[in-house]
């Protein structure tokens, strides 16, 4: 009777009759070897939590049965006498192509009134498999710091006419020479210039400087509808994590052009959609020209905005519009700034300030504001501590009773470590995070990033020579403006980024269906974002630089997500020349070693060298030219 593995097993690699003796004397040598084992044997290795030992038999039948596996799948390579197939490339009309958000598709479903340019992976209709290439004018991004003032405008989506034609206030902040996009680090989007208008808001605060803002418990800043970044740019220079959110755009994308100068950004729409981020997750919300009308459907676009916003929380709002608008008589005009207003006294916002043309609200600190307010306001929301994803926007207040109701002015330094901080993350998790597995986890990341840092240098720099003008390469973390951590647990891989001093912002990730750690993630004043990794993720091509995957695909093996769709998802992400980084167990690497190879990865396995089985996948993505 053939074995349920065995069945499974023939199912993912699709084993012939031929070979099943062949198989079958494979499995005798396992159990052969297996018996044969030091039975008496009284040592023990330590599992992942330290909490249980387990028999060394164990740990080597579990790796002899993935080497099987991996047997297995050089069988069948050999039996056929072909190497895998190698997906084939996609066509023109996908080099800029973001899955769930195909307007005309959501139009066909009956989606309408701005639904239809939210995201909707569900009428998502199968296409066929295939690796996206870059552009034909694409070209390697510049390295940090001169990438985020300069980039190629063959590698973004938006015309010259398009930028000549999009109004004073963008040719004054971009130049177009030739072929690059030069933003100047003096003007922005804002009337008096990014640095005048950072200073205006610190004021509206109360401080003496934007440089002031970390003191102010502001660390972490919403930037709806983020134009061309510039606005974040200068807030990274301060040290801030600003996170751009912008909806999808089919040319002259916000986001698109943020990341490609190396900003934080992704697509996010909450016109009928919560955002995919716990309630009390930043510091300040911004919208400058967002072009949102906050007062439309009952209100729940700027109860969205109170979800996210942490208790002691700012809210900005500029507009040149702000002023009364219409044909209406004057006593009837209403200014965007005043319906806001109107709407805020019924969720405890304060008025702080106003200047010009821009105006600041406070969330309340106190939640025992919500229950002297009268009795028309709008209700109080029956969520606990939930994690939204992609819920439908709730006519309702989020997240007064959750244990993490704590005023960003009253946070540590290192916010969301320690013990008692931690203690309340445990009770959000339903399980207690205790400050040892915390502190361990921690120690763990420093070291990775160490040999990680030592294992790509050789490699960048054996394939990256000295281009034709170019200086002496810098250490390879001046190579890496961002990375991704698809699964990031505490996040503490961007931790060791910024104790190293290495340039480069992290987007964590926290899959659905793994432990809530995001709450964390965001408290420590890192970006990060809940996504079900079945799913695109939602961002342009070539957004990311380096893509980290730690235990991820075993996570996944459980669920319903195709492999080989996940791989040519991380493949669409990635820029050309870019990495990926995967980290898990022997058999598992071994797999997604062959499914790099389908992508055309340049793939090394790399062994830890540590009696684990545990080991690395490092690949490089090659630029495919036209």
């Amino acid at each position: 009777m053939t074995s349920p593995w065995y069945k499974s097993v023939s199912s993912v690699f699709g084993l012939r009759p031929r070979i099943k003796g062949l198989l079958f004397f494979i499995l005798g040598v396992v159990a052969l070897l297996t018996i044969l084992s030091p039975l008496t044997s009284t040592s023990y290795e330590a599992s992942s939590t330290g909490s249980t030992r387990v028999p060394n038999i164990y740990s080597n039948y579990r790796r002899i049965k993935e080497q099987a596996a991996v047997d297995y799948l050089d069988l069948r390579s050999l039996s056929l006498g072909t190497s895998l197939k190698e997906f084939p490339l996609c066509g023109k009309e996908r080099e800029s192509y973001v899955p769930c958000y195909n307007v005309t598709g959501n139009l066909l479903a009956g989606l309408q009134e701005g639904d239809e340019l939210d995201r909707h992976c569900e009428f998502e209709r199968e296409k066929e498999r295939c690796v996206v290439r870059p552009p034909r004018d694409y070209k390697i991004p510049l390295r940090w710091p001169l990438g985020r003032d300069i980039i190629w405008s063959g590698n973004v989506k938006i015309t010259k006419d398009q930028f000549l034609s999009s109004g004073t206030v963008t040719t004054r902040l971009m130049l177009l020479e030739e072929n690059q996009i030069t933003f100047h680090s003096e003007d922005g989007l804002i009337f008096d210039g990014v640095k005048d208008y950072a200073r205006q808001i610190a004021e509206m605060i109360g401080l003496g400087s934007d440089t002031e803002f970390a003191q102010a418990g502001v660390r972490t800043v919403l930037d709806i509808g983020c134009g061309f970044g510039s606005f974040g740019a200068h807030l990274v220079s301060l040290k801030l994590m600003p996170i751009c959110i912008a909806k999808y755009e089919a040319t002259g994308s916000q986001v698109q052009l943020a990341l490609e100068r190396g900003l934080p950004a992704m697509i996010g729409n909450f016109f009928s959609k919560q955002l995919p981020y716990p309630s009390l997750s930043f510091d300040m919300v911004h919208c400058a020209q967002c072009g949102i009308t906050w007062d439309i459907k009952d209100a729940m676009l700027l109860l969205e905005v109170d979800r996210v916003l942490k208790p002691g929380g700012y809210f900005v709002l500029t507009s040149p519009t702000n002023k009364a608008q219409g044909n209406l008589p004057d006593t009837k005009k209403t200014s965007i700034s005043t319906r806001v207003n109107e709407l805020s006294k019924k969720i405890c916002w304060s008025l702080t300030a106003q200047q010009d043309e821009s105006f600041l609200w406070q969330k309340t600190a106190d939640s025992n504001c919500y229950s002297s307010r009268s009795q028309d306001s709008i209700p109080l929301c029956k969520d606990g501590d939930n994690v939204p994803y992609y819920h439908p926007l709730v006519p309702c207040i989020s997240g007064t009773t959750s244990k993490r109701w704590i005023p960003i002015q009253n946070r540590s330094a290192v916010a969301g470590t320690t013990s008692a901080e931690l203690e309340i993350h445990g009770k959000y998790l339903f399980h207690c995070v205790k400050p040892e597995e915390f502190s361990e986890d921690t120690q763990v990341w420093r070291s990775a990033l160490k040999n990680y840092w030592s294992l790509l240098t050789p490699l960048i720099f054996s394939d990256h020579p000295k281009r034709p003008g170019d200086e002496d390469p810098l250490p390879p973390f001046n190579m890496i403006r961002n990375v991704m951590d698809m699964n990031a647990r505490f996040g503490n891989l961007n931790s060791a980024l910024l104790e190293q001093g290495k340039s480069a912002w992290v987007m964590n990730v926290v899959p659905v269906n793994a432990r809530n750690t995001l709450p964390i993630i965001l408290d420590r004043g890192f970006a990060g974002v809940l996504h079900d990794w079945c799913e695109p993720f939602p961002t342009y091509p070539r957004t990311y630089d380096m893509l980290h995957a730690n235990e991820l695909l075993t996570h996944l093996s459980s669920e319903r997500c195709s492999l080989m769709d996940l791989f040519l998802e991380m493949d669409r992400i990635l820029r050309p020349e870019g990495w990926v980084v995967i980290s898990d167990k022997l058999g598992v690497i071994e797999m997604a070693r062959a499914m790099a190879t389908r992508v055309r990865w340049e793939a090394r396995v790399i062994d830890l060298q540590d009696g684990s089985d545990q080991r690395l996948l490092v690949c490089q993505k090659p630029f495919l030219k036209k």
